[in-house]
């Protein structure tokens, strides 16, 4: 689900301008395809031209600020397209209209993405391709294998490139977003990612009247394993927490690295009690975890200090807890590390669980 959103997130500013583009075309073209209908006696036609016109510069109005331009695009693209099959279907119009269905294909993937456009774009160039026939079936200049053929492939050219640049589009747009949100050594979320998702889960948090915890953790003395046994072995034991990390954490709780051998953790529906818990777990796993060197017979034994921060409690903004988890951290580092840190009041009912050993813990007054 997350990825679809990013995508459609990602997409919005392409589509948005391609959609005004197509507006301002639309209603230039619907003003003129009006007078030359009237001309024609296409009374009905011209109608649906200067109506359409008239809705696409409402439109335009509209989606300069809306925050619902998905919906739009398709409040706009399903009464033209069939505004397109109505003028196909006119007895009187010329063979020249059908020309216009080669734009379904391009437009469709444009505004409406990969699946959704691929859709879209099926079934109106399958009614474009019924109205042809119907229309044109008494016709013998029309029905000959190579104008079919030409059309066909034609047709069948443009749709195609038009769905594999927008599938490729998704997929370039994806990998870039991967890498300026994701940190390279660990594979986890980076400082922007952190941001974003602390921004989300905070009002969902205040939406739901649910709490919501950060803990910022470090790793002791990494500057000897770096010092000791040089920085690929401190690069494969970064990594090796990271992984540490992700197994002990729930899918709903976000990773970072936020630098050097600093990671900060979103902890949704946690309050500092709890949070306690899940650093002591932490703490406990990494303690008993010796990481192996390859290519030898040692095995590091590495430790963390943890900070926790209740949002509310501990601040609003992600700068506000993470500043109040860094002087719990720095607390911790000066008790003797391997320690978690937290405010006293901000664990009621007791100065910590009973799950949590209270010989590593740093309660802060």
């Amino acid at each position: 689900m997350e990825t679809t959103d990013t995508v459609a997130r990602l997409a919005q500013p392409l589509r948005k301008t391609v959609l005004k583009s197509l507006l301002v075309l639309t209603v230039a073209a619907g003003i003129m395809f009006f007078f030359l209908n009237v001309r024609h006696g296409l009374y009905a036609l011209a109608t649906i031209e200067l109506a359409m016109a008239g809705y696409s510069a409402a439109l335009l109005l509209i989606i300069r600020n809306t925050r619902h331009l998905e919906r739009w695009i398709l409040s706009y693209i399903l009464p033209f397209f069939s505004a397109m099959m109505f003028a196909m279907y006119t007895p009187r119009a010329t063979d020249s209209v059908f020309a216009w269905a080669l734009l379904i294909p391009i437009l469709s993937h444009l505004l409406l993405g990969r699946r959704t456009g691929l859709v879209v774009a099926l079934f109106f160039m399958l009614v474009s391709v019924v109205i042809f026939f119907d229309k044109n079936y008494d016709k013998p200049e029309l029905m000959q294998v190579v104008p079919l053929a030409n059309l066909s492939i034609l047709s069948l050219t443009i749709f195609t490139l038009s769905h594999a640049y927008e599938v490729s589009r998704e997929r370039t747009e994806q990998t870039l977003y991967r890498m300026g949100n994701t940190d390279f050594l660990t594979g986890l979320a980076n400082r922007t990612r952190f941001r974003d998702i602390f921004d989300r889960e905070k009002h969902r948090a205040r939406r739901n009247h649910s709490p919501m915890a950060v803990l910022l953790l470090d790793l002791d003395f990494f500057k000897s394993i770096n010092d000791d046994h040089g920085h690929d072995v401190g690069d494969s034991a970064l990594v090796f927490v990271a992984h540490l990390l992700v197994r002990r954490l729930r899918t709903t709780d976000l990773i970072c690295r936020l630098g050097g051998e600093e990671f900060g953790i979103i902890l949704t529906d946690t309050d500092s009690r709890r949070a306690m818990m899940v650093a002591d777990d932490l703490r406990h796993s990494l303690a008993r975890a010796p990481m192996p060197v390859e290519d030898t017979e040692i095995s590091i034994t590495m430790t963390m200090s943890i900070g926790i921060a209740e949002l509310g409690a501990d601040g609003d903004t992600l700068r506000e807890l993470l500043a109040a988890a860094d002087r719990l951290l720095y607390q911790a580092k000066a008790d003797g590390r391997n320690r978690i840190a937290v405010r006293g009041d901000r664990v009621p009912g007791g100065p910590w669980p009973e799950s949590v050993n209270p010989d590593y813990v740093t309660v802060s007054g």
